[in-house]
């Protein structure tokens, strides 16, 4: 067997193909766990041009023993698990779910790893939602967490219980407590890929105009690609510890729609006063490109997130590259590129955390 083995549960969502390529390049072995019960969506691994590179390997994080039976199989040297049901608003509608994948998935996952391969290097991907409701800011792992969604609260079980392992057997595990972190290849249902296909969509036919909720909710928004970087460099370390990642800079959804927007050439003039807008029309032609509706409110929302990834910076040599206008712009080119090519393509719903 290879010398590096890695396991990514996660493997077609965005962080999955992401981490896939880079370890790919560095000359892993990489397995790629789905459901036995689905067929893989493999269009981030074909866009990065890595499919045909992965072994792909049946997991289903709801059954202990398939778990345990692939770690004896494969024994991978590194596991990532990127996967979960990762939509905050669909945590609301199913949140037994929820629980079932995000939270007691993780558990699982470690105690098969206990009793099988204790010797492996485990990545848990743990969220800024975690804070939620933010007792300071900005948030750096000694931050209190207030979970507000019960997405949130599943990773906080999941989190802790990572800690858990690696105080109570020894075992290498760590969780990365990752902000907002985007790319072209996010999935159709977070904020920020919604935004740019919408706007990619209107600025061909001037039709529908794009659904939002809270445009003022700011958020500390990077690339994807920069992130994964982070995830392994924690795996390499002499000792197992949590880790933020984060730009430290926050912008609103506003912001990033203006930015989208200006990228396709689109001037928005927005409707109503700032924290009570109705929507937003094309300074240009005067038509509707955005509409707030009350269905895109969440129950319980988080209003900004800024993350401190200094302890990152400094033990992991970590930063991020990719700033947020030139973010926007590679999401918003992306979706005009699709516009033009046809209709885009669903993404699963169970996919890789974002």
């Amino acid at each position: 067997m290879p010398d590096k083995r890695a396991l990514i549960t996660g493997v077609t969502g965005q962080d999955g193909a992401y981490l896939s390529k880079l370890l790919l390049e560095k000359g892993y072995k990489v397995y790629g766990a789905h459901r036995p019960t689905a067929s893989p969506n493999l269009w981030r691994l074909d866009e990065l041009k890595i499919q045909n590179q992965i072994d792909f390997v049946p997991l289903d994080l709801l059954e202990f023993s398939n778990i345990q039976l692939l770690f004896e199989k494969i024994r991978p040297t590194e596991i990532y698990n990127l996967a979960a049901q990762s939509f905050v608003s669909k945590s609301f509608a199913q949140p037994l779910h929820t629980g079932d994948v995000d939270a007691l998935g993780v558990a699982r996952l470690l105690e098969a790893m206990r009793t099988t391969i204790p010797e492996a290097r485990f990545y848990q991907a743990s969220t800024s939602e975690m804070f939620g409701k933010v007792l300071a800011v900005p948030q750096n792992e000694n931050t209190p967490f207030y979970p507000r969604s019960p997405y949130a609260v599943a990773k906080l079980y999941a989190h802790w219980l990572t800690i858990n392992y690696r105080e109570s057997y020894g075992m290498f595990a760590c969780s990365g407590i990752l902000f907002n972190h985007e790319s072209p290849l996010r999935g159709i249902e977070f904020v920020t890929r919604k935004i740019c296909s919408g706007l990619a969509r209107w600025s061909r036919s001037q039709g529908a105009p794009v659904a939002l909720g809270n445009v003022s909710a700011r958020r500390d928004w990077g690339f994807a690609g920069d992130y994964v970087k982070g995830m392994w460099l924690m795996l390499q370390q002499a000792s197992a510890d949590d880790y933020v990642l984060a730009t430290g800079q926050t912008h609103s959804v506003r912001e990033f729609a203006e930015a989208a927007a200006s990228t396709m050439g689109i001037q928005l003039e927005w409707q109503g006063s700032e924290g009570a807008e109705v929507g937003a029309i094309d300074y240009n032609t005067g038509k509707k490109v955005i509409e707030i509706h009350p269905s895109e409110l969440r129950p319980a929302d988080v209003e900004c997130t800024q993350g401190d990834a200094s302890k990152a910076r400094i033990n992991l040599g970590w930063t991020s590259e990719v700033g947020f206008e030139e973010l926007v712009a590679m999401m918003a080119r992306a979706e005009l590129t699709r516009a033009h090519q046809g209709p885009l393509r669903h993404d699963p719903i169970f996919t890789g955390q974002g």
